[in-house]
């Protein structure tokens, strides 16, 4: 989708009661309302810098269909911003970008007109000044005055004028007002009531409803869960440093149910000198469960040390199986079709039994025989939305069918390289149902593929349903929300 052109009526927004935290953890008071914001030109006072940096991470995302986690630790380094200002600016950032269905709703509400008609370095800044006036205990005159501010210094007086004026329209409502306003009706529409309140597309909203199946009395917890910030999770490479030494390093905590999962409250964990140094990565808990689950999976015969990663890139997974294959005296393949992405996995397996192959997963020209594959395929990415602000706003129910077609392709083709006995483990980081139990379904049907437990190869996760596949779920496991399937190649095959 045209980032530059965004619907005045996005599905998105929230309920919470009383507000959101602040970087300081307080909640607002909704009866304050903002003072006038202009001031004469010889007053002008100097542009805010965390919101100038949550400003222009905005203008990347809607510019260039930047990744604004990619994009933002890089640009508060090079600006130098650290502590109280870091953390305001990233909570601008990712809330903003969260939200940006409520927060369009609401701002064409108040300018009178679609969000297509305003021009979109304005929209940035009446987004970032609208996420302070609802979600935030920011100061409603700060909030306002300081967007004013940002559009003064860049485009003049006029819009400036324009932006004053929208933003305090905004503020005379609280959230919870505005949501009752303009989100579907409860009783008609609830799952779109709560994709609205809850910052998701409709459709998306839809297919965590879809993929709770009996559960979806679940969907409100579903949705606040992923649209909250979710704390940053460490891998500690094994063989190098153990889950306990590197949260004692770090000053987080350990995780509770991958081996080598450590989880911190936030900054940036490129700064640190165990990521660094290669002994730790970023890497979610569900994912370095995915990786641990193709490990556990029980085999007919003897494990040969033989493992394939078919879709290796940016080689997270990679790495960690890579690791735990040099325990065992193992060897991985990895196979990523784009150099760029390959590149980047030899990069994070450095030192590691892991060979790196540019080449199709689909048709890759491997020799079969591998006792364990791993497809973690191209997805809607739609578990992990919470750590990708953005992606909910750009993703269309258009690009499932394209990614299903994809997706058993490149199971097919690890069923054929699997050897007869071993093991293919299916994930995705998405948990539609067409990419996950769909796909599955469809190897099990056409190529005769066996479904294992898998619920047995993550050991003490909570919540896992009746099997024989693995949903995780933010608001179960405090994961992104991964898919698994184990699935052996019968023996007679």
């Amino acid at each position: 989708m045209n980032e530059a052109k965004r619907p005045g009526r996005r599905s998105g927004g929230t309920g919470r009661r009383g507000g959101r935290p602040n970087s300081q953890g307080g909640r607002g008071d909704r009866s304050r309302r903002p003072r006038q914001a202009g001031r004469p030109a010889s007053a002008q006072a100097p542009v805010d810098e965390p919101r100038r940096a949550a400003r222009d991470v905005l203008r990347a995302v809607r510019e260039r269909d930047a990744y604004a986690n990619l994009v933002l630790p890089g640009l508060l380094r090079e600006r130098g911003l650290e502590g109280r200002d870091a953390a305001l600016a990233t909570e601008l950032t990712y809330g903003a970008a969260r939200a940006r269905g409520l927060l369009d709703a609401v701002l064409a509400r108040c300018a009178g007109r679609a969000i297509e008609e305003i021009d979109g370095p304005l929209l940035d800044v009446l987004e970032l000044g609208a996420y302070q006036l609802l979600r935030t205990r920011i100061a409603p005159h700060a909030a306002v005055a300081t967007s004013v501010d940002l559009v003064r210094a860049e485009a003049g007086p006029g819009q400036a004028g324009f932006v004053n004026a929208v933003l305090r329209r905004v503020s005379e409502k609280t959230e919870d007002e505005w949501v009752a306003e303009l989100a579907p009706d409860v009783s008609s529409d609830p799952v779109g009531h709560l994709a609205f309140r809850y910052a998701h597309p409709r459709w998306i909203a839809q297919a965590f409803a879809d993929a709770l199946g009996a559960d979806a009395g679940e969907l409100e917890e579903a949705l606040i869960a992923d649209d909250a910030r979710p704390a940053v999770h460490l891998v500690a490479r094994p063989g190098e440093i153990s889950a306990e030494e590197l949260a004692l390093i770090t000053g987080g905590e350990v995780g509770p149910y991958s081996p080598y999962a450590v989880h911190l409250d936030g900054g940036d964990p490129g700064l640190l000198d165990v990521v660094r140094e290669g002994l730790a990565g970023v890497q979610d808990e569900g994912s370095q469960l995915v990786a641990r689950a193709l490990t556990l999976a029980p085999l007919d015969g003897p494990d040969s040390g033989r493992w394939l990663d078919l879709c290796a890139g940016p080689g997270g997974k990679a790495a960690l199986l890579g690791a735990l294959a040099d325990i065992e005296g193992g060897r991985v393949d990895a196979v990523e079709p784009l150099e760029q992405r390959a590149d980047l996995i030899r990069k994070t397996t450095r030192g590691l039994p892991v060979d790196v192959h540019v080449v199709d997963g689909r048709d890759p020209g491997l020799g079969g025989g591998f006792d364990r594959v791993l497809v973690d395929a191209p997805c809607t990415g739609l578990g992990a939305l919470r750590r990708r602000p953005e992606a909910r706003w750009r993703r269309q129910p258009s690009d499932v069918a394209g990614l299903v077609k994809l997706q058993r392709e490149l199971l097919e083709s690890a069923l054929k390289l699997v050897r007869p006995g071993g093991v293919v483990l299916y994930s995705t980081c998405s948990p539609h149902v067409a990419e996950t139990v769909g796909v599955v379904t469809d190897a099990v049907r056409r190529h005769g593929a066996i479904p294992l437990d898998t619920r047995e190869m993550v050991p003490g996760v909570p919540g896992l349903g009746d099997g024989p596949s693995v949903q995780l779920w933010p608001h179960r496991s405090g994961t992104d929300a991964m898919f698994m399937a184990a699935l052996k190649r019968p023996t007679d095959s």
